[in-house]
């Protein structure tokens, strides 16, 4: 049946495949897009009834309704990952998905801060605890190019500050240790030594690194708001989003000379192909740069 089976997936994805908890919403925000298609439009009532065709007309529906190319082509792969779950499970008989062509996606160059507005947005001279807390996350953030995820998910055993760096859990639980530079140590240490403990009272058991004025963990949402405010504050126009410090630690590490394997494993990226984004991004700027200071450009 169409929703035992469909449920089937999650647990599968959830503990044999272990993904972190927001590739498994993108799934079933997806899915569930498609499962409604397959049920109250085509009235089918099992998975097997689905053919090839249907999922062409789904996706042609999404484009009439101005879905964008990336868009489509995630939803290609949720649709082909839960009919291949489907076939190893002798649920169906086919793989309906057989011979979808992916549109290509256009690549964005990511947007980055240049190292003088990275130092701006940085300099924050608010010494409540929950200023001092701001610059901590900031600096790490910039010194490790953590997701935001794994950012508000640190306990304050992931730090190891004498030796130089920070553990973290990334996509699928993936263990992985990344530099800390002496600037964010530092910046880290006055949180913990001056306002954690300020913060965490109500909440004392908590072993989370960064938590909210309550003590508990600081959301996505929590932190997004704290740096829409600090770049404001700061004075920066460009529009910076959670992914920003990130997009800015591969790119200045890669113009300064760095290995793009390394910057791969520091970043948590299973494909090298996904880090080779930011070498685009370096050409663009040194372009950028020609153009701006080459007499005859």
């Amino acid at each position: 049946m169409l929703e035992s089976e469909y449920e089937d997936f999650f647990h599968y994805v959830r503990v044999e495949r272990g993904l972190a908890d927001n590739t498994i919403k993108s799934y079933r925000r997806d899915l569930d897009q498609y499962k409604t298609y397959i049920k109250t439009e085509l009235k089918k009532i099992e998975w097997e009834s689905v053919t090839r065709q249907d999922i062409v007309h789904f996706l042609h529906k999404m484009n009439i309704n101005g879905k964008s190319p990336s868009t489509i082509a995630r939803m290609i792969s949720s649709i082909r990952s839960f009919h291949q779950f489907l076939l190893r499970e002798d649920s169906v008989t086919h793989d309906a998905t057989l011979h979808i062509e992916t549109p290509r996606k256009e690549r964005k160059l990511p947007a980055i801060l240049s190292a003088e507005e990275v130092n701006v947005l940085l300099d924050i001279h608010d010494h409540t605890p929950l200023g001092i807390r701001n610059k901590a996350m900031l600096e790490i953030l910039y010194a490790t190019g953590l997701r935001v995820t794994e950012l508000i998910t640190l306990k304050v055993s992931d730090l190891h500050l004498t030796m130089g760096f920070v553990r973290c859990l990334g996509k699928g639980n993936k263990e992985r240790i990344v530099p800390l530079g002496d600037v964010a140590a530092k910046a880290v240490t006055h949180y913990l030594q001056h306002a954690r403990s300020t913060l965490a009272k109500r909440n004392e058991d908590n072993n989370f690194l960064f938590v909210n004025q309550h003590g508990r963990p600081l959301s996505r949402q929590g932190f997004w708001k704290v740096l829409k405010a600090i770049s404001k504050e700061a004075g920066i126009k460009k529009k910076i989003t959670p992914h920003t410090l990130r997009h800015s630690f591969a790119t200045h590490l890669l113009e300064n000379g760095a290995d793009l394997r390394a910057v791969q494993e520091m970043l948590g990226h299973a494909d090298i192909s996904t880090t080779q984004i930011y070498t685009h991004v370096t050409k663009s700027r040194l372009k950028d740069m020609y153009q701006a200071y080459h007499p005859r450009a």
